[in-house]
């Protein structure tokens, strides 16, 4: 493996961690409901899920996955043809988006730093890091 790295979402911890709060706060306020309890489980879940980002890099793939894997990506190395260390705007938000100008899909657990993949099928990715210049040169030791 070339590169493997995770990312800590701290700002997705300390929503969760409100969250968690305000499900509890209600629980003691209201009647018990099994349908509620269920769907408070289910949007916990979903938040753990985007608590960190890895991202690998090896031979034939760059993969990335959300927390325990429910949300995964995988690019194909000789698909990629141009890599470059990007600044996301603030307004680009965390988690998975679909951006429209320019047209995109970010993948993005905190920060705004970013590596910016152009494929052969002419779509955009931005990937979220903390490191982007060691991502970006290890895609980029990968293309060559």
């Amino acid at each position: 493996m070339d590169y493997d790295h995770t990312q800590t979402g701290y700002l997705i911890i300390i929503a969760l961690i409100l969250v968690a709060l305000l499900f509890g706060f209600i629980f003691t306020q209201i009647e018990f409901h099994y349908a509620l309890l269920v769907l408070m489980i289910a949007i916990l879940l979903l938040l753990t899920s985007f608590l960190t980002l890895n991202v690998t890099v090896n031979k034939n793939y760059l993969r990335i996955k959300f927390g325990y894997g429910i949300f995964s990506k995988s690019f194909k190395i000789k698909e990629i043809t141009s890599v470059k260390a990007v600044r996301n705007k603030w307004y680009y938000g965390w988690g998975i988006r679909f951006w429209w100008k320019p047209r995109m899909i970010i993948y993005n657990v905190s920060g705004y730093d970013a590596v910016e993949i152009k494929l052969k099928n002419k779509r955009i990715y931005r990937i979220g890091t903390d490191e982007p210049k060691q991502l970006e040169q290890a895609i980029k030791k990968r293309m060559s």
